[in-house]
């Protein structure tokens, strides 16, 4: 099988694109560099929950300790901006980038994202800022929309049935910020 490095910000949205890529022939190499996640507790339950779902599922992970600086310093100036606007285009080209580069240490040919089976994140974004990524390393960004045909649905029905934690935010302290205000 061909690997394919996977970058996911958590074990709910990891699940379909696993699957699907090991049905079409690729065997994903999940890597999770998510500096934007806060705090510090939510990073580590969506990265313990990763750890426990790579070995159920027996898929290779690579993973990076939190660094709240690197996310910081391409959101600065960017604060006020709302969820989908240029600090997630900022932040999807941080971690594609970082992403990109382990695939090259790996010896990894091609690279995806899991940020596109989220219906909250606009995939035109994050394939603009893969595709840069990719001119600029020469690693092949392979740009699955995870969340057609269902794979949004689906993702969350593998989560159900493996009681998986579930998150209420995107993950950083300005998504927070939004989601509550869409509960008030």
């Amino acid at each position: 099988m061909r690997k394919i490095l996977l970058h996911t910000c958590c074990a709910i949205c990891a699940a379909y694109p696993v699957k699907l890529l090991r049905e079409q022939g690729y065997e994903p190499v999940v890597y999770f560099y998510n500096p934007n996640i806060y705090p510090e507790i939510e990073y580590k339950r969506r990265l313990d929950e990763l750890v426990a779902y790579s070995k159920k599922e027996n898929f290779e992970l690579y993973f990076e300790e939190l660094k709240s600086d690197d996310f910081n310093k391409i959101a600065k100036g960017y604060e006020k901006e709302p969820e989908k606007g240029k600090r997630c285009e900022r932040c999807f080209y941080l971690r594609l980038g970082k992403a990109a580069q382990k695939a090259k240490k790996l010896s990894i040919d091609y690279y995806t994202t899991t940020l596109t089976i989220s219906p909250h994140k606009v995939t035109k974004q994050i394939f603009e800022a893969a595709n840069t990524v990719s001119k600029e390393t020469g690693i092949e960004f392979l740009p699955y929309d995870f969340k057609k045909k269902d794979g949004f649905k689906i993702t969350q029905q593998i989560a159900k049935e493996n009681n998986m934690y579930k998150q209420t935010y995107c993950g950083c302290k300005y998504s927070i910020r939004e989601a509550k205000q869409q509960l008030d």
